[in-house]
């Protein structure tokens, strides 16, 4: 039988436990029973037997009637002091039914309605015997300690249901809704427990799905209108190449055209995979000063055909951990971008410096800059400063800054720019590791 509702099967468990329970401790009071009253009582006939056999040895038959006439209307039931056949002694009657079989000396049980006692002498000449009706406690006496435990396990019930039950049929409701497309949607939860780390998992999962769902709907958009032009421009080129006499014009534009969604594909590739690794899975140690230098010495051949030149100042001691391609694109990136909008024969500054326990990345350019209110979104895919536009260079597909903001964030760092007058100012954070490595990781 499959449970559907957790209420339901809170309850069954808690009546299962109190059923287990009842049987435990009946249990142990039967061990109790076996082990501290029997013997106790066991005491307390010897002792009537050691009387009743008083009064029959010195004062004769009588007197132990009386004896016995006193003991049953001290206590319930019918008295015997029987000899060791089981006749009784003050009527002659035969009562060995109500001795057990041998070799035993006790009996003490119930049966047939009737309560049934007898223990034997020491020397094996006298029983004492005594059986009475088993007397009926009524139901109401239990009734209410029975509706005491049935409220308990309502109440037990209840307290799980706020506590337990009803969090997760929240949260289940949250995620619900989120996978219906409310991407909004989140837990809200103060529990320091299991439940409010369930809670908490789920937003952040979610913040970061929403931000993936929404970054790449952006992305499709931008990557959209991006291809129209292009496009357009290849199909009116492959219309004149048919038609116009200069073929060899046409199909040079043809080309161009062919390079510039060559070179926005392979962009789309790198952003992608910058975005689909943020785990950073087979992370290793990374030292930075090194993979500046290479790609400082990349780009000095980019720059030496502007007739520029990239001056490096600064050390960093430590490593990061990270994908060293990843940030190697994002450093690469961010000095291209300099070169690219640099003037001829001026210079790219970069300086490093440790700050805090990170490396602080430093790339300045003697550019013309950017408006002051489009510092934060020149990180955005495919956007470009309109003055730009114009730069002699091109400003490629629009997509260098942001692969490299992604790359810095999926190493827990931070990117920005501001306007140096002249120039333009990209400043990178990334944490480093300032502990020595385990040796596992620093050979991965």
């Amino acid at each position: 039988m499959r449970i559907k509702s957790l209420i339901v099967a809170t309850l069954l468990s808690m009546l299962f436990i109190a059923g287990v329970s009842f049987l435990v401790f009946q249990a142990i009071g039967n061990r109790m029973q076996r082990m501290t009253i029997d013997p106790t009582f066991n005491h307390f006939d010897q002792l009537q037997l050691d009387s009743a056999r008083e009064e029959y040895e010195q004062h004769g038959r009588q007197a132990l009637g009386d004896y016995m006439y006193r003991l049953d209307h001290t206590f319930r039931g019918v008295h015997y002091l029987l000899d060791a056949n089981g006749i009784d002694l003050v009527t002659g009657e035969n009562r060995s039914s109500l001795l057990p079989p041998p070799p035993e000396t006790i009996r003490r049980s119930r049966t047939h309605g009737q309560w049934i006692i007898a223990h034997r002498a020491p020397d094996g000449k006298f029983w004492f015997a005594a059986v009475g009706p088993l007397g009926r406690i009524p139901i109401e006496t239990f009734l209410p300690y029975y509706f005491l435990v049935i409220g308990v396990i309502a109440v037990l019930t209840w307290f799980a249901a706020i506590g337990v039950i009803f969090p997760l049929r929240r949260i289940a409701a949250s995620i619900a809704l989120f996978g219906q497309g409310d991407l909004s949607r989140r837990v809200k939860t103060q529990r320091l427990d299991e439940i409010g780390q369930v809670g908490r998992s789920f937003n952040q999962m979610a913040e970061r799905l929403e931000r993936l769902i929404v970054s790449e709907r952006r992305l499709l958009g931008d990557i959209s209108h991006e291809l129209r032009s292009p496009l357009a421009r290849l199909k009116f080129a492959i219309r004149l190449a048919r038609t116009s006499s200069d073929t060899g014009a046409a199909l040079d534009r043809i080309e161009r055209d062919v390079n510039r969604i060559a070179s926005l594909v392979s962009d789309i590739v790198e952003i992608t995979f910058v975005e689909g690794d943020p785990a950073l899975r087979g992370a290793e140690p990374v030292p930075i000063q090194q993979i500046i230098g290479e790609v400082v010495r990349d780009c000095n051949v980019e720059a030496e055909m502007r007739g520029c030149s990239i001056h490096v100042a600064g050390d960093l001691e430590h490593e990061a951990i990270g994908s060293r391609e990843l940030l190697r694109r994002a450093i690469e990136n961010v000095l291209r971008n300099a070169i690219r909008y640099s003037p001829d024969r001026s210079s790219i500054q970069v300086s490093l410096a440790e700050e805090k326990g990170n490396a602080v990345i430093v790339v300045r350019d003697h550019g013309p800059g950017v408006p002051t209110e489009t510092l934060t979104r020149i990180f955005d895919p495919f956007f470009r400063v309109e003055e730009s536009r114009s730069n002699t260079n091109g400003a490629g597909s629009g997509l260098g800054l942001s692969i490299a903001k992604r790359a810095v964030q999926a190493h827990h760092g931070c990117i920005k720019a501001e306007n140096a007058e002249p120039g333009l100012r990209v400043r990178i954070v990334i944490p480093l590791v300032t502990a020595p490595l385990p040796a596992d990781l620093h050979h991965a």
